[in-house]
């Protein structure tokens, strides 16, 4: 199908919106599918999976797609759980409309802005399906006027709610002055969106304010697509996906007045050196096709869910994979209808389809077919940071290699999971955006993997660091009989500012120490700094000067200038006083006005202090503050408490700072009692 004919939508918004009843049903209503499938019975054509299913919501984006006169949507139904936005952002890239579907009951909450800034971040043309008409709600009117307020005038109506709520009458195609809705009114309408519209066009303008000529939907095209992709229409529509209401009107939208690849804004590739790169819409030129979505499927593997915007894809095909110089060879090259492929000979641009055999692909590969798109990549994508760690473990011994390769692949299939091992602690932490988004992860491991695990909570890490400078000389003598050890150093040592590390300096002169035995006199130091002075976490920011020593021409040996150094490290370092620091955190918050106080208080009593509040006039306020991250247990369960739901906030690490003595005391303690077990 040529480009032109190609819609790639994203049906986005919070849960509970009926984003996946909406696709169902306009499936059924383009004859894609012969019933209607039910949520609640787990037979929707994108729910399929079994997590979804258990959730009654869905927990993976699934594309489908959708033939209608004579145009091929694209539809990806995303999660609208506020800890998956991370799955909902990441295909993005692969659409040219984001449809963000509202809950008149809902209203337009904070998920709702999350999404229209990610749609703005992207470049994409946001469209607002306000669902659920059957239910006939009454606060149609000030939902409108509150979408409004929050995201400006260009939010118009492409059709009404009737009077008596039993149709949905058309403000854009066949205009019928006499339908009465039920508020505003059709012509009222229809003069907004074609006002909004010409007012890009001077030439339109011109013949509709000077020649009071009408305009119809195909001389107002070209300039509508200019308006939406610059962001100054939005265009809403209503509808009913339990009852019908307004779809064929909605596919006729979607499917005319929505961009084609070809109209649209495209996502920014660059190359190596981060230089835009133009695209060009061609089934004839050098392929250049994205990675947007990693599924590991138990019997058929890896999957790679792949948008091409240039050239063309063939199955059993040669391609590169972004800078690898080695050869990918392409497998069964499908259409994916949930949980049923279609396989299909080709893929040109515009299209969204899935590779078989993707197990070199990972989330955001690109594909391509010249040395010379070596190095093309999408421009950053800022999904939700992970704010929840968990250490896991495997609970039998043996399996720690299956859990590892079930991690990697969980971690695969989700780019807002983030895995690491932390050598010190000997840990490997799984972090997510929540507990909801962490415990789909687990259910993953162990249904699907059958990987048996144990968590906890990850442990601090806690370091050490010196509050005053000092020196200290110390000598190591080692006489058994046979060859001696010796050697002697002095260390001088000073604080340095948070984050700088340990920096080792030699001030030596004269040979009082050999240079060759210098690297030993530093391995001894960062041993000595690695294992901790007080409470056995490793020291930092601190300047470790070698000024002098002493050396035998015969009994000096590497290991004893080893020994030396390390101990006079600890020495000088216990003579200076050390403190133990512990990570603070940085927090962002958004809370309801209501709420500032309990929140504000409930941040004090973690040891934590507000830096900065700020309230711009709307019922959200936004909170800045600084909490040690050992006070951050439970935090998200207990911000859904204190705001009924509606508080959301992120977190990262900003600096180092001493715990309070009652704390360094248990910690130095407890590190006595360990050292004697």
């Amino acid at each position: 199908m040529s480009v032109e004919n190609i819609r790639n939508i994203a049906f986005t918004g919070p849960s509970g919106g009926g984003k996946t009843s909406l696709v169902e049903r306009l499936l059924f209503e383009s004859n894609n599918i012969d019933l209607l499938g039910d949520l609640s019975r787990g037979t929707t054509v994108t729910d399929f999976d079994s997590l979804s299913i258990a959730y009654q919501h869905s927990v993976e984006a699934t594309p489908v797609n959708l033939d209608w006169q004579g145009k091929s949507l694209h539809i990806i139904d995303t999660p609208g759980n506020n800890e998956l936005l991370g799955r909902s952002f990441s295909v993005l890239p692969a659409v040219e409309t984001v449809a963000l579907i509202i809950d008149p009951d809902q209203g337009f909450n904070h998920v709702c802005q999350q999404i229209v800034d990610q749609a703005k971040a992207q470049n994409k043309c946001l469209m607002l399906i306000i669902n659920k008409l059957d239910a006939k709600p009454k606060q149609l009117e000030s939902l409108v006027v509150s979408i409004r307020e929050k995201l400006g005038q260009q939010c118009l109506e492409m059709n009404l709610p009737s009077a008596d709520g039993e149709q949905v009458v058309d403000c854009f195609f066949e205009v019928d002055d006499e339908k009465t809705a039920m508020y505003s009114s059709v012509e009222i309408a229809h003069q907004n969106i074609v006002e909004q519209v010409i007012e890009s066009d001077e030439a339109l303008l011109e013949s509709y304010l000077e020649q009071q000529q009408s305009l119809n939907p195909a001389q107002l095209h070209e300039a509508f697509e200019k308006v939406l992709c610059q962001g100054d229409l939005v265009p809403i529509c209503f509808c009913s996906a339990k009852n019908g209401l307004g779809s064929q009107l909605l596919l006729r939208i979607l499917s005319e007045q929505m961009p084609s690849p070809a109209e649209a804004n495209l996502p920014q590739f660059v190359d190596h050196n981060d230089q835009a790169i133009a695209l060009d819409i061609d089934d004839k030129s050098h392929l250049i096709a994205h990675v947007f979505k990693i599924s590991v499927d138990p019997y058929l593997g890896k999957l790679a869910f792949v948008r091409v915007f240039q050239g063309e894809l063939k199955p059993e095909t040669q391609y590169f994979v972004g800078q690898d110089k080695k050869q990918y060879k392409a497998g069964h090259l499908w259409q994916m209808q949930g949980k049923t492929r279609k396989e299909i000979s080709q893929a040109n641009v515009g299209d969204i389809c899935v590779l078989a055999k993707a197990d070199i692909l990972g989330f955001d590969s690109v594909l391509h077919d010249s040395h010379e798109q070596d190095g093309y990549h999408l421009s950053s994508l800022k999904l939700p940071a992970p704010m929840l760690s968990l250490a896991l473990a495997a609970s039998n011994r043996g399996a720690e290699q299956k859990l590892s390769d079930g991690l990697k692949k969980v971690v695969n299939e989700d780019p807002s999971l983030r895995l690491e091992h932390r050598l010190r602690s000997n840990e490997t932490i799984l972090s997510g955006v929540g507990e909801f988004h962490l415990k789909l992860a687990l259910q993953k491991l162990r249904e699907q993997y059958k990987i048996e695990l144990n968590t906890a909570l990850p442990s601090i890490e806690y370091s050490e660091t010196i509050i005053a400078e000092s020196s200290a000389r110390y000598r190591h003598k080692k006489q058994s009989g046979g060859a001696g050890q010796f050697a002697e150093v002095e260390l001088k040592i000073r604080p340095l500012e948070r984050g700088k590390g340990l920096v080792f300096i030699n001030t030596v002169v004269g040979g009082a120490v050999p240079a060759s035995f210098i690297p030993a006199v530093e391995k001894g130091v960062r041993n000595a700094a690695e294992l901790g002075v007080i409470a056995g976490y490793p020291i930092q920011d601190l300047e470790v000067e070698l000024c002098d020593g002493k050396f035998h021409s015969v009994d000096s040996k590497e290991i004893a200038f080893v020994s030396a150094g390390r101990k006079a490290l600890v020495q000088a370092a216990l003579d200076a006083g050390v403190v133990v620091l512990e990570p603070i955190v940085d927090l962002l918050l958004e809370v309801p006005n209501a709420q500032i106080g309990d929140v504000s208080g409930d941040i004090n009593a973690r040891r934590g202090m507000v830096t900065q509040s700020l309230n711009d006039g709307a019922q959200i306020s936004t909170i800045m503050a600084k909490v040690p991250l050992s006070e951050m247990e439970g935090y998200t369960q207990q911000l859904k408490a204190l705001t009924h739901g509606e508080g959301q906030y992120q977190m990262s690490f900003s600096h180092r700072e001493p715990v309070p003595g009652k704390l360094q005391s248990v910690l130095v303690k407890q590190y006595k009692t360990q050292a004697k077990a």
